[in-house]
Formats: C-alpha cells, sequence, structure tokens
C-alpha cells in the first residue's frame, strides 16, 4: 500500500486538495484576506483554501500532534521592507484554525494532548483519504 512518502507531494496536495472539496468549505471572507502580515496581497489562485487544508492535513500526517501556533511558524514567510533587512513573520493563525475545526468536524483529524505533546493527530477516516490519494498519484506515475 502506498503512502504519502512515496508519490509526489505537489501532486498529492492538487489531488487531495479536490477531495477536500467535498468535506470541507471555504469561507466567504478566503476571497479578500491575506493568508500572513508578510503577503503584500491575497493569493491569485481562487482554491488556495482547499490546498492550505489538504497540505495542513499532509503535514498533520507526518508531524501530529501538532498545534497552531507550530502551524503558523511552518506556514510563515519573510516580508521584504525595503532597504531594511527582511524579516520572518508568522502566518495568520485565523485560516489555520479555520481549516482545523473543518477537519475535526469531518472527522479527518483529532485533538489530542498526551503529556506536553498535545495537538492536532490525523484520524483514521483522514489517513485513508491520504493514502487514497497517494495510491492514485502512484499508479499514475
Amino acid at each position: 500500500m502506498a503512502t504519502i512518502y512515496d508519490a509526489d507531494i505537489q501532486k498529492s496536495i492538487e489531488k487531495l486538495s479536490d477531495s477536500l472539496k467535498s468535506h470541507i468549505k471555504d469561507p466567504e471572507w478566503s476571497k479578500f484576506v491575506k493568508t500572513g502580515s508578510a503577503k503584500a496581497r491575497p493569493p491569485a489562485e481562487l482554491d488556495w483554501f482547499y490546498k492550505r487544508a489538504a497540505s495542513l492535513l499532509i503535514t498533520i500526517y507526518k508531524k501530529g500532534p501538532i498545534g497552531v501556533s507550530k502551524l503558523r511558524v511552518k506556514y510563515g514567510s519573510k516580508k521584504r521592507r525595503g532597504h531594511n533587512p527582511e524579516k520572518f513573520f508568522r502566518a495568520s493563525g485565523k485560516i489555520i484554525r479555520n481549516i482545523l475545526q473543518q477537519l475535526d468536524k469531518a472527522s479527518l483529524t483529532i485533538y489530542k494532548k498526551e503529556g506536553l505533546n498535545k495537538g492536532r493527530v490525523i484520524s483514521p477516516k483522514g489517513r485513508s483519504l491520504v493514502d487514497k490519494n497517494s495510491v492514485i498519484i502512484k499508479n499514475e506515475q
């Protein structure tokens, strides 16, 4: 059985974002919002919300349990400040939090607390969805 580690990650995110459209819904404010304070403009792609959700689901699959704070750092970027040196800024927490809440509601992730480690882990249903998409990508290659 193929897993996410066997397939091409970019193609996996594309395929998974298409299959997530039936599980989650992008909010109406997603057309206007920037993905972080380091960005100058909103994303140009219309389905960026689903691609971010797919990327988050794969990240939770690989690194879980992981929380919003570490995910903000992962998706952050450097801000161009003119003549001043670049400075790192974290990504928007509302976007990540909203996606995680929708993934929890679709029962693709679970909030888990194990001693010091707390955050989201992938559920068996989410693992199955990611692995099925990986098998399809693997067979196409």
